[in-house]
């Protein structure tokens, strides 16, 4: 079964930890091993879809329509929210059990210390048409 993983960045969730701007170089490099680490053994077992990081809320649109006139575009998400998507995997596992294992492993990623993330994650099982 598919599940797509939402790496979502959430400074409430993460009030432990300063903002990732501030890491230390070293620290952004164990994130970046420990998530390496993760990406290899899913595309190594055959589970790994697809997967990206994506652009920071400073580069995001938010785009509705009523289905007659041009579409409306606008900067978001906006200042205020909280949380954004910050990346996604698509997995394509035997069960939930193993899809949230893989999340769990990826919201443990380390953090300036070495210390947990704690990243939210969001778990959805991809609709079969």
């Amino acid at each position: 079964m598919k599940y797509m993983l939402l790496m979502m960045s959430s400074p409430a969730a993460n009030k432990d930890l300063p903002p990732m701007e501030e890491w230390a170089p070293e620290e952004m490099q164990a994130m970046g091993q420990h998530m390496m680490k993760l990406h290899q053994e899913l595309t190594e077992s055959g589970e790994l879809v697809s997967s990206a990081g994506l652009a920071g809320r400073e580069a995001a649109k938010i785009v509705t329509s009523d289905g007659a006139g041009a579409p409306v575009v606008t900067d978001g998400p906006f200042p205020e929210a909280k949380e954004f998507l910050a990346g996604y995997w698509l997995i394509d596992v035997e069960n939930e059990a193993r899809a949230i294992e893989s999340d769990a492993r990826t919201s443990a990623a380390p953090g300036p210390g070495g210390k947990a993330t704690r990243k939210p994650i969001e778990v959805h099982p991809v609709m079969r048409s």
